[in-house]
């Protein structure tokens, strides 16, 4: 954690952005922020229930930084950017060091006056939040990206180094094997070599609740008599194992798990555990698969639908101009279209292609201000491809047409 906390602090005065170094539960280690560019979200978080929101999306950024090995660029509750490096200790994540919050466009942006209009907050938050993006950095997304890889290229370093420190694994080494050889001697003594099927529901069920500490004790008893039951044979040992983290990786599912991110884990671990030779490596191996699920056991199905929603947004706002359809941008966020198109719909409140017309029109709105700008080049400027419907949809929802909008505005003068 201390290394950690070093370099993300040098990433950010090196970078001139803010960095922050999390747990591997969300929670904040260190921040580090350079002017006063932490002002949005320390206003945010004044309130216990959106702090909370930002812990939960500070983890998940961190947990798909761990699930796809590289570094993660995402979206925070309120529009604004980040992008989450793992810091990786074997098996598992230890802590994420997380870049930003920036934004990717002016003070002005829409995405993030659509966020705040969502949020339930108040007028007096909204001018606060509002007047607070000034002191964001604006970054362009193709620095962010460059950013995103630079963390990614610290932390992997720092993966190394986290292996190399040694005294905390080996504490845990031993205790569990005290633990093991405690279950070990409680069944020669009972001379009782069933499989505890009872105990392996209450495992599943203590994973699907997220109680780590309870879980590990019945992992050590049920490895216990796996071991006894086996005698020597590793290889027996190992094929029950493997039985026993799919049922894992099946409890954490059930518990509400990603099971995109447990699967992916689970192929890893099926892979790795043929690379260890003796009980003793299966068995702390064992113990951080088991932790690693339980980990995954979050509510986090709330923040990745934001997450894809906001992405959404951010595509729609560089692609607004041009053709755009349900379908391309439910490829451009590895959705289903009926999925993205129902999953919209209950973040934003309306259907996509109702929030697509009303985005081009506010835009549209913006350019008819402009006088230099021709009143036909308007509706090609903003997407619309018949200049008969832009007109259409345009008195429709301002309740004028386009060219007494502008000339109420006095840009045109009137015939």
């Amino acid at each position: 954690m201390e290394e950690a906390v070093r370099l993300g602090e040098s990433y950010s005065r090196a970078t001139n952005v803010p960095a922050f170094v999390t747990d591997d539960q969300g929670e904040d280690i260190a921040v580090f922020a350079q002017h006063n560019c932490r002002e949005f979200c320390q206003l945010v978080q004044q309130d216990s229930g959106r702090a909370e929101e930002c812990r939960r999306a500070h983890l998940y950024g961190s947990y798909q930084a761990e699930r796809f090995g590289e570094a993660y660029i995402f979206f925070c509750p309120f529009g604004l950017t980040l992008w989450a490096a793992p810091v990786m200790e074997e098996y598992r994540l230890t802590c994420a060091v997380l870049g930003g919050p920036i934004l990717m466009a002016t003070p002005e942006n829409f995405l993030v006056e659509e966020v705040l209009e969502q949020q339930g907050l108040t007028e007096t938050e909204i001018i606060a939040l509002r007047k607070s993006l000034g002191t964001i950095a604006i970054v362009p997304p193709e620095t962010v990206n460059h950013l995103a890889k630079l963390l990614f290229a610290v932390t992997c370093h720092l993966s190394t180094f986290a292996r190399g420190n040694v005294l905390k694994e080996h504490q845990d080494y031993f205790a569990q094997q005290a633990e093991i050889g405690a279950a070990l001697q409680e069944q020669k003594q009972t001379s009782n070599s069933t499989y505890p099927l009872q105990k392996e529901r209450e495992l599943m069920s203590l994973i699907r609740m997220g109680d780590k500490a309870r879980a590990q004790e019945l992992l050590n008893e049920i490895f216990g008599v796996i071991f006894f039951s086996a005698g020597s044979g590793v290889e027996q040992i190992r094929t029950r194992v493997l039985e026993l983290v799919v049922l894992l990786s099946r409890a954490a599912v059930e518990g509400g798990a990603d099971n995109r991110v447990v699967f992916q884990l689970n192929d890893g671990y099926l892979r790795q555990i043929h690379e260890l030779h003796t009980l003793d490596e299966i068995a702390f191996w064992l113990s951080k698969v088991m932790n690693r699920f339980t980990d995954c056991v979050f509510n986090l199905s709330g923040v990745k639908n934001l997450d894809i929603v906001y992405k959404a947004l951010a595509y729609l706002q560089s692609n607004y101009m041009h053709e755009v359809n349900l379908e391309a941008v439910a490829d451009h966020v590895n959705l289903n279209p009926t999925y993205f198109s129902k999953l919209f719909k209950g973040e934003m409140g309306r259907s996509f292609r109702s929030y697509l017309s009303q985005f081009r029109i506010e835009r549209s709105k913006q350019l008819l201000l402009n006088g230099s700008i021709p009143l036909v080049d308007v509706a090609g400027l903003v997407g619309f491809q018949d200049q008969s419907y832009f007109s259409k949809v345009f008195k429709k929802t301002v309740g004028v047409s386009p060219g007494e909008y502008r000339r109420s505005r006095g840009l045109e003068p009137a015939n």
